[in-house]
């Protein structure tokens, strides 16, 4: 016999964009814990909260704060889940250098009996995010996972995904899986907590869509980069929001979100940049390696006549405009940083797909690429070092 059955399964991804997301009159947080897709309404669910340990330090208060709104909406009458525990984990990539985070999460909905229909909250950086995710992805083959991301980079980027996962043999990601998050809530208060430098990481990946998807707002960040560099949040939250929008679109709207196609568009110089993060052990954060590897990615498209020369330096100043660095001393290491390549081919599958710009707004694929340009790339930004890391 043979039988070969497409089928499709149906998500939906949720996303709310919101202020003091536990003020006892915002809805936005027990939103996230609605059954849509059941005539259940009754039934009280169980919840696990894990907060990045950089966020409870900066808000020590958070988790009292959780409790009682949610304990406040359950005396209304709305089902939201009955917290079973809050605990801390660690956050930035310690979180994803090892399983110490997924052990955690993993034993905890384990103790406080966490079924498929109850829920694993993460609140936290994109590395907390993609670990706590790992585990809720995994436990009983899936619980509920509702993401609060804290910063910059993962409110427009990375809390979006529907991917998950941690580093393994030197290697960004190399463990993980896809598993659509239960909702997603953006509350800009978390953003006045960060310091300046992770405040600012988070706007390459805002560059990167707009230089993809969307040239207007690459003028618009042009334009108010001052303003966002000085963490002005009038100017700086619609760039988020529409980044954020842009990079659920392209899950939603049949953007390939499990990548079972060889490309990965939305990667946009991010093979040199994972590469840089594990060059540096994780001393460069993953927004200024990104900041880098479009800046390598860009001056390499110019080089190889495929971009303007123009539009690279555009591209460049926009990075430098928003306190982001554009070189690094790793780029002296070519040869090691080129290993990168074969490691995205291997990541994605089959053969290699890079996506290089040929305007604003324009791309496409690239299957192979040249060493000696590479080269040539690397050393006009380290001769012309825009910006250079911060100590």
């Amino acid at each position: 016999m043979q039988a070969d059955r497409p089928f499709q399964v149906g998500f939906v991804h949720r996303l709310r964009f919101t202020r003091d997301a536990f003020h006892p009159e915002n809805p936005a947080f027990a939103e996230a814990f609605e059954e849509p897709q059941t005539d259940d309404r009754t039934t009280r669910r169980r919840a696990i909260i894990f907060i990045d340990d950089g966020v409870a330090k900066a808000t020590p208060k958070l988790g009292d704060r959780i409790a009682e709104y949610l304990a406040g909406k359950a005396r209304r009458g709305v089902n939201v889940p009955e917290i079973r525990a809050i605990e801390t984990v660690h956050g930035g990539e310690r979180a994803k250098n090892s399983t110490e985070v997924v052990d955690q999460v993993l034993s905890a909905t384990d103790r406080f009996g966490i079924d498929r229909k109850s829920f694993v909250v993460a609140i936290g950086g994109g590395a907390v995010l993609d670990a706590v995710g790992l585990a809720a992805a995994t436990a009983h083959r899936g619980v509920r996972l509702v993401r609060l991301p804290t910063t910059t980079l993962a409110q427009d980027d990375a809390g979006m995904a529907v991917k998950n996962g941690i580093n393994r043999f030197g290697k960004k990601n190399y463990l993980g899986t896809f598993s659509v998050p239960w909702a997603v809530v953006c509350d800009e208060l978390f953003l006045t907590t960060l310091t300046d430098r992770a405040f600012h990481c988070g706007f390459s990946e805002a560059v990167k869509i707009a230089c993809l998807k969307d040239p207007a707002l690459l003028t618009q960040i042009e334009r108010d980069a001052a303003a966002i560099r000085a963490r002005d949040l009038a100017k700086a939250m619609p760039i988020i929001r529409r980044c954020a929008e842009l990079h659920a679109l392209h899950i939603t709207d049949g953007g390939d979100p499990f990548e079972l196609a060889e490309a990965r568009p939305l990667d946009f110089g991010h093979w040199a940049a994972h590469k840089i993060e594990s060059m540096t052990n994780y001393a460069v954060p993953h927004g200024e390696a990104v900041a880098i590897g479009i800046a390598l990615d860009c001056q390499y498209a110019a080089l190889a006549g495929l971009l303007p020369q123009a539009d690279a330096t555009r591209i460049t100043a926009a990075l430098t405009a928003l306190g982001l660095p554009t070189s690094h001393e790793s780029l002296d290491r070519v040869d090691e940083l080129e290993r990168g390549i074969e490691e995205f081919r291997e990541h994605l599958g089959g053969r290699l797909n890079i996506t290089m710009l040929t305007g604003i707004g324009q791309g496409v694929e690239v299957h192979s690429m040249d060493h000696a340009l590479i080269a040539r790339a690397a050393e006009a930004l380290r001769s012309r070092r825009a910006t250079t890391m911060r100590p």
